[in-house]
Formats: C-alpha cells, structure tokens, sequence
C-alpha cells in the first residue's frame, strides 16, 4: 500500500487535471443547470477514471466509492446524500480488477484530487458495495490516517482468501459426492469459462431432479454456509425441508447471479492475476465442520439423507478421505496483501448485509466482528442485517439508512442504538425511497477463518 497520509500528499501527481463542469443535461433550464451538482474528474496514476459530484451547498462531507465512475448516473440514494450537501463519487474496477490493493489505493489517491480540486473535505468517508465493500473497508485497516468511516455493503469481509477457502470447499464436496470422476473443474478453471459453468449448472440440475441429489446439494451448500434463501422463491422457515433445499439450490445455481457461475468466473480470474491457486482444504475436516453447524441446518440435511435413503457418514468420510487440495504459498501471500482483515479499525464503520446474499455469504460478517472484537475495537463496528436475497439486494432506503447510520455517529460520537432493526426501519421508511427490511439477525461462526499468520500447509 503506497499513497501517502494527508500530511505528506500535497506534492501528489495527477495524469490529468480535475475538471469542474456543471453536470447539466441538455435540454435543461439555466435557472436548473446552476443548481446542478459540479462534476470533478480525471484520471489516477494507474489510469483509473475518477468522478465525484460536489453539490452547490457542499458541507463538507465526501464519500467515494470503488463503482461510481463507471455508472451512467447516480441512484437515488446518491441522489438523495448529494440533495443532503455530501458530495459523492468514487473509481472504477476496469483497471484493476482483482487487484484489490491497488483498488484501496485508489480511492485515497481519488480523494486527493478531490481535495485538490475542491478543497479539504472535514470528512471522508468509504463506501462501496460487493468488491467495493470490501475496498471500503481496506481504506479503513490500511490508510487509517486517510478516512473518517467506512460503510461497508455486502463486501464478505472475512477477507479474499478465507473467502475462497470457503467456496472451495463448496465446489469440492459437490465435486467428490456428485462427479467422483472429476470431470468438472475445481481449481484451475478452464479458459472456456462459460462451458464450466454450464457444465457444473446441468450436473447440478440432474442432480436436484433425485432424493440422492437433493441430500448431496443440502450438505455442500451447508458446507459452504451459502443462504437457505433464494430469489426464485419465498425465504423459508427454518424447519422447512423442501424450502431450505430449494433455497440452497437456487442460491447454489438457480438465481441470475448464481454462486457455482462466480466459482468459477471469478476463481479463473483470480488465479490469472496473481499466478497461481491460493485456496488449500489440506487438514480440513468436513465431518467436523458439518457437526459445528447450527442445529437446525444439520436438522434439514439429516433428515434429506434419511429420506433418501443414504448414508451422511459414509458420505463425509467419502468427502474426508478424497485427495485433498494445495495452495500455491507464493499466491496465498500475493492474494492475502490488502484483503485481508485483523479486526484493528480506528475509525467508525458501518456493514450492511442482507441475509440471502449468495455471493458474499453472510457468515462471513461474524469473522469480521470476530476480528474487530479481539482487536478490541468492536464498539467502532455496527453490523446491519436486512430481509432480502441476491447479491447486494437492498433498497435506496437501506443504503442511504446504513450511510446516515455512520453520519450520525460522525455528528454526535455515539451509535444511540440507532443501529437496532426497530430504529433502521423507522428513520429508513420515511425517506420515501423504497421499502425497509432490516432485521434482528445473528450469522453463524464462520467455519474457514484464515489469519495472516496461518499456513496453507
């Protein structure tokens, strides 16, 4: 991590000079176009665009986010923090992509130009969502010195290569119990991406249309922690077999942006960028794992392999005694710089998650807490949980509700329990921007924690 702290940035070098345009549209009136926010936007060292709107009464506050450059216009929850006085704007990922490091990099580099352009901001804030959460709170362990808080949105954050650990183990179970002759691919995915997936999504479906089938997809994705709750049909009760399977499936494969399609997309990129695998199960024990689950999930797959007639003993001991996987020690060391996270945090941040995100599971945010509480900095960390499925599937309501969240404890010092689900959902549903379904929530302990001290073996 490179970019230097506030004190030292004056001498910063910029491949282009902030423009500050009037953001009007054609068409528009010259009294609307002279209240239209200002545009400042350039280009990094990197050349990564960068874009921020600063509205006419700015009040000081600026927020950047890793995704902002690359959209045609903001949402209506930018909208509504720019109507508030903040400005907002961010980055992009077309340039680095997977390089997570040099994304963090780049939003501190892009609030120096800000700066540059317009001014000292009295508060700089992170945001982002998916990939950009996770960024948004790298800014937070790496450049301390540089922001003022994070809002995190549905960004895993149990960092790259526990993350990876644990959608390995996923695919594998799938692979020892549904395709013993390893016909499909695991690690090292094939430049034929979309023929991976479209293989794994027809052995996935054969195997969803038989009892064996069925029992075999329950305990993977248990395995994997994925959501019992999916897009193409109701969150079920806890209890209920058959929605807790459909719900697996469908975040497993059945949804627009299926968990097996980023398995093996994102791993084949990933492993491009930083030359090798860095996702090991070598001293993994699955039967283990399965027993340290939460009553209920074990609940529904014992009773799915009893109707159908099969062993679950015998199944995780097939499982467990399977050729294991090694990681590239070199590529675990390149892929854990700047994504991974030891719970020191010396500045509020906000996380929001909703419940049936297949993608970033989330699981995952009990490892942060975890972290930040062993740090001993859990009072600067407040975890929101909203009632939805799909990836990143929240309302301009909940965002901008997670964002004033963080406002308020910059304004007053104090969280004043306005994180509770109660108070979210009462100041979130009289914005006038959608529905509010935050909810009491507690994931489970995260079952592949990594710290930058382990070994991949």
């Amino acid at each position: 991590m490179t970019i230097p702290p506030r004190s030292r940035r004056a001498g910063a070098t910029l491949l282009a000079a902030a423009l500050a345009v009037p953001a009007a549209i054609a068409g528009a009136t010259p009294a609307a176009a002279a209240e239209a926010p200002r545009v400042i936007a350039g280009v990094l060292a990197d050349s990564t665009p960068y874009r921020f709107l600063v509205p006419a009464d700015w009040n000081g506050t600026v927020f950047v986010d890793l995704d902002f450059a690359s959209q045609a216009r903001p949402g209506a929850d930018v909208e509504h923090l720019l109507d508030d006085g903040a400005a907002y704007g961010g980055t992009t990922r077309s340039v680095t992509g997977w390089n997570i490091p040099g994304a963090i990099d780049n939003q501190v580099e892009a609030l120096d130009a800000f700066a540059d352009a317009v001014g000292e901001p009295s508060r700089r804030i992170a945001m982002g969502s998916s990939m950009g959460g996770a960024v948004a709170a790298g800014v937070a362990q790496w450049h301390p010195d540089e922001i003022d808080g994070v809002v995190s949105l549905c960004g895993g954050l149990s960092g790259s290569v526990s993350q990876w650990n644990q959608k390995l183990d996923t695919v594998f179970v799938l692979s020892e119990l549904l395709d013993p002759a390893g016909t499909l691919p695991v690690i090292g995915i094939p430049a034929d991406v979309a023929g991976a997936v479209a293989a794994w999504q027809t052995s996935l479906a054969a195997a969803q249309s038989t009892p064996d089938g069925r029992a075999r997809i329950a305990l993977a994705a248990a395995i994997g922690q994925l959501p019992a709750y999916s897009q193409s049909a109701p969150r079920p009760a806890p209890g209920d077999r058959d929605g807790v399977q459909a719900g697996w499936y469908g975040a497993l494969t059945g949804d627009g942006l299926p968990y097996i399609g980023q398995g093996m997309s994102s791993r084949r990129t990933l492993e491009t960028l930083i030359g090798g695998n860095p996702s090991w199960n070598t001293g993994v024990d699955y039967a283990v794992q399965f027993q340290a689950l939460s009553p209920q999930v074990k609940r529904v797959v014992e009773r799915l392999y009893r109707e159908a007639g099969l062993s679950l003993r015998a199944d995780l001991s097939t499982v467990d005694g399977a050729e294991r996987i090694a990681a590239d020690p070199a590529a675990v060391q390149r892929f854990e710089r700047g994504t991974e996270f030891d719970g020191r945090i010396s500045v509020p941040v906000v996380t929001m998650s909703n419940i049936g995100d297949q993608i970033s599971t989330v699981a995952q945010m009990s490892e942060y807490e975890a972290e930040a509480r062993r740090a001993g900095d859990a009072d600067l960390l407040r975890q929101t949980y909203v009632d939805s499925a799909g990836h990143c599937a929240f309302t301009a309501a909940e965002r901008v509700a997670a964002a004033e969240l963080l406002l308020h404890r910059l304004d007053t010092g104090t969280w004043g329990n306005r994180d509770k689900p109660g108070r979210m959902n009462a100041h979130a549903s009289r914005l006038g921007l959608g529905e509010s379904r935050f909810l009491p929530f507690q994931p489970e302990p995260f079952n592949r924690p990594y710290t930058l001290q382990a070994s991949p073996g």
